[in-house]
């Protein structure tokens, strides 16, 4: 089925999500987040539970999925090719927040499409954050669509030094199972008749949103001290998949004026997991 470039420029249903401190500590878990991290896992944090400026895609979802849907996107045929989050302010432990998402373009890459959605989403009609969702579309490509767009602000790790720092953290093997809960309920990462189906027959894979996650954190613990509140942007291209039970290993170039460029890979294998990846500190 051919996709419908005439719904470039589609907005979504208004989402309402209402979350709690249950949502919260969910998604970190489900990023790997460990105990030390508890001030992101405990409600009774001195000064209020914290949250990773990445849940930002979990309020998302439900837009994006509308509008892949209007577009006429095959689900069984999607790759997550990039992810971007924008924070303007810190995410409270509990809300309710509402999300709009625009289809900003259908691009032509050949062998396969490229579907860019993003979204804004506000808490009492103040902006929070905003996302970009970066949907390959396997097979569905030479319809004589644009190319896609270079991102302006894309920075790549320096080729003449070695990285600032290096953090290798192993995921479980129910990784999948437990990020699936906050809310990206693809059979890819759960059911292994599905992912062999549709060409992973090592098993179900680990959610782009989920190594995103486990990215953002590392970022996080060593760019700002463990203070996600200054994590204001965080963009990446997933290249390879990641199974459950996988060790990623993370690695940053400090650039200057809290930019710093990014890159992962999967212990064991040589090629990027991560790529064209990039964070904005306060």
């Amino acid at each position: 089925m051919a996709l419908d470039v005439d719904t470039v420029g589609a907005t979504s249903t208004i989402y309402a999500h209402r979350y709690d401190w249950r949502a919260q500590a969910t998604y970190a878990l489900g990023i790997g987040a460990k105990k030390d991290e508890v001030a992101y896992l405990y409600e009774g944090t001195e000064g209020g539970m914290k949250v990773y400026p990445t849940y930002a895609v979990v309020p998302a979802y439900e837009a994006v999925v509308e509008l892949l849907s209007v577009a006429k996107v095959d689900m069984a045929k999607v790759v997550h090719g990039s992810q971007k989050v924008r924070a303007d302010r810190p995410i409270p432990p509990e809300g309710e927040l509402q999300t709009q998402a625009t289809l900003r373009g259908i691009y032509d890459l050949k062998k396969l499409a490229s579907v860019v959605i993003e979204t804004e989403t506000t808490l009492g009609n103040e902006p929070l954050f905003q996302t970009e969702w970066n949907i390959m579309v396997l097979g569905c490509g030479s319809f004589g669509g644009p190319r896609p767009l270079k991102d302006p602000d894309a920075v790549k790790p320096p080729r003449d030094r070695e990285p600032d720092w290096t953090v290798s953290e192993a995921t479980t093997e129910e990784q999948a199972l437990l990020y699936r809960i906050s809310g990206d309920t693809n059979p890819l990462h759960a059911d292994p008749a599905f992912a062999a189906k549709v060409g992973f027959p090592q098993g179900p894979i680990l959610h782009g949103l989920c190594t995103f996650g486990h990215v953002a954190r590392a970022a996080i613990r060593q760019c700002a001290g463990g203070d996600a509140t200054k994590l204001r942007v965080l963009s990446a291209q997933f290249r390879k998949p990641v199974w459950p039970g996988d060790t990623i290993v993370t690695r940053g170039w400090d650039l200057g004026a809290g930019k710093v460029a990014l890159q992962a890979t999967v212990e064991g294998r040589p090629d990027p997991v991560v790529t064209n990846s990039w964070a904005q500190l306060a």
